[in-house]
């Protein structure tokens, strides 16, 4: 008669067996999904995608979304306010016109910022979205809701999703990379998490560059190491890894962790080859701005992901800004001044981006996202002193544009109301600028699902729509 298992194994069983569970098929790949190899979509799309995080929440009636009311209006009450939208509901000033000057660009006579000298150029490579709108004012959830498709921790990002459903082009490097600031503003809040796996493999969490020092710790080999010994290494944890994967019947978990250290063995040669910005050439690093002091750090990132891409990395997550209010796109205290420091940083790199990614033949296959995780109120924000200069949040409207991919260029879809209060026509909401960037790789977003605790989750919920005015 059996003793039955020991203590330690009803631990291991208990503990193995709930996440073997939750480890559910891909319903896309016939390698189960669990693995970084390169798979085709469900239809023809493109093959990467860089996503510009303006993060903060960028004024879309002082960036892309020109409201001459405003000037009618400056000044004056806002009568149909409802004062709880923002997230300072005891500091609402009157309606405020934008500071700045807006002007017809391109064949399509875009409205764009004087903020943007060189982005206005690109607009008919461009298709904008005037009738976005998210759910909370508040930052951390509308950073995870914007990131992972909800409100709340836990959840994986829309990088995680794109790398489970396509997997990498490029195996020695990760397939998802995120860049946050670089001038020691720190990370977006609710970190790490706004680029998190969740609850998929591990595998498709995204990598964030360090921004001092090496951009990917510990990638050199501990000194006195030779190539041999780490090989034979690695060879000893493959072999344990499957023992013990045999024992406890978890094998494609443990095939990923494996897979993960070999990624990083290919690492050691290939990643510092992709990040070396300084090898381009002279021109395409004037082209960026590498020599501007406004946006020379910003730049030095636009190049990266552009090296990243050509590489075959499936997605980059760019941010703009950083956690608090005056470091990044969050414009409280003083729009004009704010908005204008940080459209310095990152007109020209984006600019160049576009346009370098077309020379290169790299646009058509690469598709290419900007917005925030809100937009920001037509009233003033007044400050203690009575001062009425900045603005509040608004997660009722905002802009968001995107290009390459297919995407059709010079397009305006959507409105905002006559003051930029609210989404009017055309509405997208936050899920269905994940069905669309999703179908711009090839992805049905109702199809690309993963069953966790008992259901199958996909980035979209139960919702979204994918935005067909803008594609091709």
């Amino acid at each position: 008669m059996s003793s039955g298992p020991t203590r330690r194994e009803l631990i291991q069983l208990g503990g193995y067996g709930a996440l073997a569970a939750g480890l559910g098929p891909n319903l896309l790949a016939s390698d189960g999904g669990q693995t970084m190899a390169s798979r085709a979509g469900h239809f023809g799309g493109a093959d990467r995608v860089i996503w510009i995080f303006m993060n903060g929440g960028p004024s879309q009636v002082d960036t892309f979304d020109y409201k001459p009311a405003l000037e009618r209006y400056d000044g004056k009450s806002y009568d149909d306010f409802d004062k709880l939208t923002g997230f300072f509901p005891e500091q609402v000033g009157p309606l405020m016109k934008s500071p700045f000057k807006f002007a017809r660009h391109g064949e399509s006579g875009t409205y764009m910022s004087e903020l943007f000298p060189h982005l206005s150029q690109r607009v008919d490579d461009m298709a904008f979205m005037y009738g976005c709108h998210a759910e909370s004012n508040n930052h951390s959830p509308a950073l995870l809701h914007m990131n992972t498709g909800m409100p709340r921790a836990g959840f994986p990002s829309v990088g995680s999703w794109v790398l489970y459903g396509r997997g990498s082009e490029n195996d020695s490097l990760p397939g998802f990379v995120v860049m946050t600031d670089t001038k020691g503003r720190g990370l977006p809040k609710g970190y790490a998490q706004n680029w998190s796996a969740g609850f998929l493999p591990g595998v498709f969490q995204g990598t964030a560059l360090a921004t001092q020092g090496d951009p990917i710790a510990n990638l050199i080999k501990p000194g006195g190491m030779s190539d041999a010994e780490q090989r034979r290494q690695l060879d000893l944890v493959r072999r344990m890894n499957e023992r013990h994967g045999r024992e406890v019947n978890l094998g494609s978990e443990l095939e990923a962790r494996t897979a993960s250290f070999e990624l990083a063995r290919k690492m050691q040669s290939s990643a510092p080859e992709a990040l070396d910005v300084d090898s381009e050439p002279a021109h395409i690093r004037e082209l960026y701005g590498l020599d501007d002091p406004r946006c020379k750090e910003f730049a030095r990132q636009c190049i990266t992901a552009r090296r990243l891409v050509e590489r075959g990395v499936r997605f980059v997550h760019l941010y703009s800004g950083g956690e608090e209010n005056q470091k990044s796109w969050d414009g409280h205290l003083n729009i004009e001044s704010h908005h204008r420091g940080f459209a310095g940083e990152f007109d020209r790199p984006v600019a160049a981006l576009l346009q370098d990614l077309k020379q290169r033949g790299l646009f058509d296959n690469t598709a290419v996202v900007c917005c925030g995780e809100f937009g920001r109120l037509p009233v003033a924000q007044k400050k203690p002193d009575g001062e009425s200069i900045g603005r509040d949040h608004n997660p009722d409207v905002f802009t968001a544009w995107m290009a390459g991919a297919g995407v059709k260029g010079g397009v305006h879809h959507g409105s905002s109301d006559e003051v930029g209060h609210k989404a009017a026509e055309g509405k997208v909401h936050v899920n269905d600028l994940h069905a669309t960037m999703l179908h711009l790789v090839g992805l049905d977003h109702e199809r690309l699902t993963y069953r966790y605790s008992g259901r199958d989750f996909r980035l979209t919920d139960v919702h979204g729509r994918v935005v067909k005015e803008i594609i091709a």
